[in-house]
């Protein structure tokens, strides 16, 4: 009797220390790069599903690695109660190389400054990066042709491809 009331206490305890902390708010629902050929760029994309709320203030911070070396690239976004789900677009890339994995944090941050839930996961690319061109095909809002590309308003026999500096 005393080891089952024992047993029902700690278990109480225990179940009232995992609802202090609550349940991760967000959820990882998609990881990619993409390779924009016009602008010849390439970014990160990750999706997040807001599974529970979050504090009215709360923001997330994206770390990436950074294919070309160096520091790491970061990103921080607020996070709006109405919104379900959260997209995280990195700065432009250079030197992704493909089936390598990149090491991405994100990390989510209450109004104080607390953090509420950390994330950590890679995104792996099947190309490579020097698929794109080396400068971009078009210019301006308008997409006009870029002339530095095109030439006279042609296109060039072959496009000059994006090279790693490292």
């Amino acid at each position: 009797m005393i080891a089952t009331l024992a047993a029902m206490m700690a278990a109480m305890l225990m179940a009232g220390c995992q609802r202090e902390t609550g349940p991760d708010p967000l959820k990882l629902t998609g990881k990619m790069f993409v390779f924009n050929y016009r602008l010849a760029y390439a970014a990160y994309i990750i999706t997040l599903s807001k599974l529970e709320p979050v504090p009215e203030g709360s923001i997330v911070i994206a770390t990436f690695e950074n294919p070309a070396g160096g520091e790491p690239l970061t990103l921080t976004r607020k996070l709006f109660p109405k919104l379900d789900r959260v997209v995280l677009e990195s700065p432009d890339l250079t030197c992704v190389k493909k089936e390598r994995p990149y090491a991405v944090t994100i990390e989510v941050k209450g109004p104080a400054g607390e953090t509420l839930q950390t994330l950590e996961t890679t995104v792996t690319s099947d190309i490579d990066q020097d698929i794109l061109p080396a400068k971009p095909l078009v210019e301006g809002p308008a997409y006009h042709k870029n002339p530095e590309v095109f030439w006279g308003g042609k296109a060039p026999e072959r496009f000059e491809t994006a090279r790693c500096a490292t």
